[in-house]
């Protein structure tokens, strides 16, 4: 038998609750992409727990729960800029302003009005193609095996909708630590039984999976948190 099978053997069976069942529910979250047809949902559940659901055009994509003693920090927030959009958006802007100018100016005033209504047509292309490319994503990794659980790309208004919700997962969080298991190998097993049910329920690939048990394991034998 494999060392990490013997450590989650060797942990102690923690019920994880049901989101669909009954629970006491301390906060709650929605957050929408309207450009890629997509939503994040997350609920904070009997002290412990984050419920996270996915959805993709109004379905129901994926439901699982986090255990939050064996989450890192917070929630993780990152923005990517579309600034050569943002840039060719300026230029055809401020072309189309030129043109209309001279639209104004001109006596013969009809190529340059189509020339004007096809730069505008185009800055407009690239403004949706700039706001589409202009990304804000959060993600919350697991403490010791540094899995990621969770990650969710979305548009700008993304990390302002989850801020407020932020802090009362950190809350929740160090409530959740506190309520670890005395020792650091009782720790690391039971994470490593964490992340053995989250691959079995398909949150974690074999890949991440093996990854994240190297990790535990490196802190298990050498006593490092």
């Amino acid at each position: 038998m494999q060392a990490a099978e013997h450590i989650l053997l060797e942990s102690d069976t923690r019920e994880v609750p049901d989101p669909r069942s009954p629970h006491k529910m301390h906060g709650r979250v929605e957050v929408r992409s309207l450009l890629r047809r997509k939503a994040l949902q997350l609920e904070l559940i009997d002290y412990y727990y984050l419920v996270v659901r996915r959805y993709r055009s109004g379905f129901l994509r994926a439901e699982y729960v986090i255990d939050l003693r064996f989450v890192d920090s917070s929630l993780a927030f990152s923005r990517r800029v579309a600034s050569r959009w943002i840039l060719a958006t300026l230029m055809l802007a401020a072309l189309g302003s030129a043109i209309a100018l001279r639209v104004q100016l001109s006596a013969a005033p009809g190529n340059w009005l189509i020339a004007c209504v096809v730069v505008c047509g185009m800055a407009i292309g690239t403004a949706v193609v700039c706001i589409y490319r202009t990304t804000e994503t959060v993600e919350l990794f697991s403490s010791h095996g540094r899995a990621r659980l969770l990650a969710f790309t979305s548009g700008i208004g993304a990390i302002r909708a989850l801020k407020p919700f932020k802090a009362k997962l950190a809350a929740h969080i160090r409530l959740a630590i506190a309520a670890r298991r005395p020792t650091k190998g009782q720790q690391l097993r039971d994470e490593m039984r964490e992340h053995f049910r989250l691959r079995e329920t398909g949150v974690l690939s074999a890949e991440d999976y093996e990854s994240s048990k190297e990790r535990i394991l490196a802190g298990h034998w050498s006593g490092v948190t």
